[in-house]
Parts: structure tokens; sequence; C-alpha cells
């Protein structure tokens, strides 16, 4: 299975004035809570993100091994942002990035 972008996550650093500005373009959030916001744009995840933990949005990659597709990357010469962290109980991410920083996020199991 080729890797397929199904979500963008926005850093923020006031969630209630980030909310209110997503909101009132995409609608209500399907989730709401202190560390997440998420909405679904057609199948598409668009999340803020309290932490603020990168410099700009990320838009993650979804993949069948996340540790695989990782270990890829890193031997292409990407270098790492974040680790692995499971983020729910099905899935985990890192952010990788590539030889000029720009992020890469990766999501899988």
């Amino acid at each position: 299975m080729s890797p397929t972008i199904r979500s963008l996550v926005i850093p923020v650093t006031d969630l209630a004035a980030a909310k209110a500005v997503y909101t009132a373009l995409l609608g209500a959030p399907h989730t709401d809570e202190s560390y997440y916001v998420g909405y679904n744009v057609d199948g598409f995840e668009v999340s803020l993100n309290p932490s603020g933990d990168t410099a700009g949005p990320v838009a993650f990659a979804d993949v069948d091994d996340l540790d695989a597709a990782r270990e890829s990357l890193l031997a292409a010469g990407a270098t790492e942002q974040s680790a692995p962290r499971k983020v729910a109980p099905e899935a985990r991410v890192c952010v990788l990035a590539d030889g000029d920083g720009n992020p890469i996020g990766l999501r899988g199991r």
C-alpha cells in the first residue's frame, strides 16, 4: 500500500482562539478536548495541537509499518524531529525532516 496523506496537524499557542477560527471555516469539530481539536473535512483530518511542538503545520502520511517507513527515510537522509509515540490505541506518530528542515509526519502502527 502506498502512503496516503490523510491529516494535517496545526500547532497552536492559543487553542480557544484557533478553535474559533477553524470552526468558522470548517464547522463544528468532531473532537474537542484540551489536548486535541479535530475536524473532518471530507475524510481529511485537520487537527489543532495546543502543545505547539513543531514550527508549523505537519502533513501526516499513513503508512502500514511506522518503524519500517521511519528507518527507510532515515537511511535516505531524513533526520528525526520527534520519536515515535502512541497517540491512540492503534496509532503511533513521529515527525522527521528532509534536508531543508521541512517536516514529514508519519502515522501508523
